[in-house]
């Protein structure tokens, strides 16, 4: 499984292998969450399961790599400067896209777009975009407030899953102050239209 969007001879097992040998065992599980809720959402919405699945299992793959690893990579790859004012949370999809490349060969566009924007989202989201963006909010060991909802307008509308965390991760990052990612906002102006509940 997985064969044909990898290279350097690897499957799902020698791929789950060194995937376990560079997480905690926390992240771990997550990204197994996130590999078979996007298998469902595929299988609901008429996508590809199995790039589906691999998008998902791989979306937090550089996520723990240390900051300078992704200053490193910025730089090698000669990307837009201006991602050095982030941090992780924009880093390990945006950046962490070229660590799957050069570690596991993987070529296939959608898949690398797919986990490129998985936390910032975009103005344009294919349905595979949709998928990994979801998946990684509703999956199985997520626990927060708003994440049944989330899970059942999944079943119902992708846009308006997407439209329903956009708009709950703009209220989180405005309550705490934080910086908002300018993508993050085009994807909020593009879907805020899908969220129904407005008061």
């Amino acid at each position: 499984m997985y064969e044909q969007f990898l290279g350097q001879g690897y499957d799902r097992n020698s791929l789950l292998i060194k995937m376990q040998q560079i997480m905690s065992p926390k992240r771990f599980e997550h990204v197994l969450g996130v590999e078979q809720a996007a298998i469902q959402l595929a299988e609901r919405y008429g996508y590809d399961t199995e790039k589906a699945g691999l998008a998902g299992l791989l979306h937090d793959y550089a996520k723990e790599l240390p900051d300078e690893e992704f200053l490193r990579l910025i730089d090698k790859y000669q990307l837009d400067p201006e991602l050095k004012k982030w941090g992780n949370n924009i880093w390990h999809g945006m950046v962490g896209i070229y660590k799957i490349q050069e570690d596991l060969g993987v070529t296939d566009q959608e898949i690398l777009h797919s986990i490129e924007i998985h936390t910032v989202g975009s103005s344009q989201m294919g349905t595979l975009d949709k998928i990994v963006y979801v998946a990684d909010y509703i999956e199985r060991n997520r626990h927060f407030p708003l994440v049944e909802k989330a899970r059942v307008l999944a079943q119902q509308n992708l846009d308006r899953a997407v439209a329903y965390e956009t708009v709950h991760t703009m209220e989180h990052l405005a309550h705490k102050a934080r910086s908002i990612f300018p993508q993050t906002l085009e994807t909020y102006n593009t879907f805020c239209q899908y969220f129904q509940d407005k008061s």
